[in-house]
């Protein structure tokens, strides 16, 4: 049966850099990312609550349709509030919820000088000490309760991170 594994974790905390490295050891796996799906579905963003709702809601469909067709999906998308990640738990038959805990100071000194955005916007601290929304700056960054797995973004690299991983699934 197909797993659906939602990356979660503040904007530079390394999601994108962990979902790449999986892919790169599972390459059969689908990634779905927030922000190339935003892109699309809201193509002037403003991160608003509705907004982030509309996104979120269509990245769980579209992962539970791939997951049915059969493919292994990663979705890498912050989701700041917990009921986006409990949605996609009570769609999906496996489901697994990672949460790469990094603190905030890291993910804004990384956001500031990543040479890739992985299609995330840029400037993105800057822009919400500026007003916009921004989780874990001005807006809540809702932590999962029970994750079924947590990874240290700060101190694992993205290469060892996807490892534990993939142990945890083949767990």
């Amino acid at each position: 049966m197909s797993w659906v594994i939602w990356i979660t974790g503040l904007p530079g905390c390394g999601k994108s850099s962990v979902a790449i490295e999986l892919k790169k050891k599972m390459p059969e796996t689908v990634i779905l990312n927030s922000d190339e799906l935003r892109k699309i579905v809201t193509p002037s963003p403003t991160f608003s609550g509705n907004e982030r709702e509309y996104v979120y809601k269509a990245l769980v469909y579209t992962a539970k349709t791939v997951a049915e067709l059969g493919h292994n999906v990663i979705i890498d998308a912050t989701a700041n509030r917990k009921i986006w990640r409990e949605i996609a738990r009570k769609l999906l038959p496996v489901f697994f919820e990672v949460y790469l805990k990094c603190p905030l100071d890291v993910c804004i000194e990384r956001e500031k000088t990543r040479l890739d955005t992985h299609a995330a916007p840029k400037d993105i601290y800057d822009r919400g000490r500026e007003g916009a929304p921004v989780p874990g700056l001005n807006v809540e960054y809702e932590e999962p309760d029970h994750p079924d797995l947590v990874i240290d973004s700060e101190l694992i690299s993205p290469k060892d991170a996807a490892k534990k991983i993939i142990s945890m699934i083949q767990g």
